[in-house]
């Protein structure tokens, strides 16, 4: 592959404007920079959350996912690219459908909370619906293929499921909302 990035520094940003895949130029606040940029931060707090100690099956599901989304960054990076499938939207159902089947059913909502891994995953799922909210921005300007918006959906799902899983392995247990902790009194 020899050495891509020999030079860190280009100088080419200090206009405002980022370089795309294709070789065109735009502006760094554009919607498409937007939603790539958040989609490399989601694939960041995923790195954080791989560094803490988790159970094997969620490590091997997260490291699969973060290459994933540096295929979603790339399609969104390059116009009119192709990388994300619905084979690996199928993947995601799936592996959704078997960490969520030992899991009982939610009668409450839950906090974002339940021990550092957990918390840290609750964390990486709302990044990755803000992802798919600016994807979904940038369809409304240019041409998005459907596949990004849906790895994004699913993912945040996947994501609740695993953040789940981790506050039970971790012993913290989900941290459930106490919606009668505050009574209105009625008019």
């Amino acid at each position: 592959m020899g050495n891509r990035l020999s030079k860190i520094y280009t100088r080419t940003g200090d206009d405002g404007t980022t370089g795309l895949g294709d070789g065109t130029r735009t502006p760094k606040d554009s919607a498409r920079v937007t939603a790539y940029g958040t989609v490399d931060e989601l694939n960041s707090s995923l790195g954080m959350l791989l560094a803490l100690e988790i159970p094997d099956p969620v490590r091997e599901c997260l490291t699969q996912v973060q290459h994933d989304l540096f295929d979603l960054g790339g399609e969104l990076c390059i116009p009119g690219m192709a990388m994300v499938f619905d084979a690996d939207i199928e993947r995601l159902e799936h592996t959704l459908d078997s960490f969520n089947e030992d899991l009982p059913p939610l009668k409450d909502f839950i906090l974002p909370a339940g021990g550092l891994p957990a918390s840290t995953c609750h964390l990486a799922r709302t990044i990755c619906r803000r992802a798919e909210r600016e994807v979904i921005t940038l369809g409304r300007h240019e041409t998005v293929r459907g596949e990004a918006t849906r790895y994004l959906n699913r993912l945040s799902d996947l994501l609740f499921v695993i953040a789940r899983v981790l506050a039970r392995a971790g012993g913290h247990g989900e941290v459930l909302w106490q919606h009668e902790r505050r009574r209105r009194p009625a008019s």
